[in-house]
């Protein structure tokens, strides 16, 4: 029977203030499909890092004919054989170093030549302009600066890059990004919050000849509250669910089909959707607990007789 009233004055409390539950629901599930969101996006760039970071090497680039005239790393000329040979030595006893791949200019024209090739400045490069270089490959690419250390300024040497300075930029830009919805979010939070106290107010001043009669013949605190606490997060719950699925559809929008940038990135190791799936739980577990809590807080004086 107890079981029933709550049921029946959760339905009359969600028919009453219907447009209020309304805007709950729509916040509630926007802010929590950006607190999805953000949390995704930032798996996806620690992903991104993870496999991109074990793929970049550190160039070891060396002077050419050019960069003697040019370059003021090169003043004393062009590389040596012997000074290959000693940088290669060297990278050899360095226990860091996982692999070494030497790069000849012909290479690197080749190379140069696959990627810029539609474009016009392409025409004005020539195979002497380009740099022979050893790439390294490092076990922590974390320890960068112990090879640019070893080997920057060394005769020969014109310099040494590490390609993770060109992925950090992109992932500085994501990380970014994660923090504006992860603001928005809280935004959307706070506003959720409000209308979430607003319509449980509202419903309570609603009944509150209701609500004084029971507590007159003895109903407890918690069976008065108990319809008014159960509206809130049922009004959470389905905002919950509708910010689940805003994130099931994104997944599948995004990577999978519509965009398909799965298919358009094919060097892009996206999040799957064992990622996406776990973070569900989580979102509606907040989506049931934080109206509950919302109204059992504002309820404290409203219900008072």
């Amino acid at each position: 029977m107890r079981a029933q009233f709550v049921l029946s004055e959760i339905g009359v409390g969600l028919r009453r203030n219907l447009t209020m539950t309304f805007a709950v629901v729509i916040s509630v599930a926007l802010s929590l499909a950006l607190f999805g969101g953000a949390l995704l996006m930032r798996e996806q760039v620690s992903t991104m890092k993870g496999y991109w970071y074990d793929k970049v090497n550190v160039s070891i680039y060396f002077c050419n004919k050019n960069d003697a005239e040019t370059a003021a790393t090169c003043d004393k000329g062009a590389v040596t054989a012997e000074q290959k040979k000693q940088v290669k030595d060297d990278l050899g006893k360095m226990d860091i170093v996982k692999d070494v791949h030497y790069e000849s200019a012909d290479q690197a024209f080749k190379h140069y030549k696959e990627q810029f090739g539609d474009t016009s400045l392409a025409d004005t490069i020539t195979p002497d302009q380009m740099q022979e270089s050893y790439r390294v490959k490092l076990d922590d690419p974390e320890k960068y600066k112990v090879v640019a250390t070893a080997f920057a300024g060394r005769d020969g040497v014109h310099s040494v890059e590490d390609q993770r300075g060109i992925l950090d930029n992109l992932f500085e830009l994501m990380n970014g990004m994660n923090v504006a919805a992860l603001c928005v979010m809280a935004l959307m939070l706070v506003i959720a919050l409000m209308l979430i106290v607003n319509t449980v107010r509202v419903s309570a001043f609603s009944r509150r000849r209701e609500t004084g009669i029971m507590r007159l013949v003895g109903a407890s605190s918690f069976y008065i509250q108990m319809p008014f606490i159960m509206e809130a997060a049922f009004a959470g719950l389905i905002g919950g669910v509708l910010a689940c699925g805003m994130l099931l559809v994104g997944r599948y929008f995004l990577i999978d089909h519509g965009l398909a940038l799965s298919e358009k990135l094919n060097l892009v190791n996206f999040i799957g959707w064992d990622a996406v799936l776990a973070k569900l739980p989580l979102v509606l577990a907040i989506a049931l607990l934080m109206p509950a809590l919302a109204g059992f807080v504002a309820l404290r004086k409203y219900l008072k007789v």
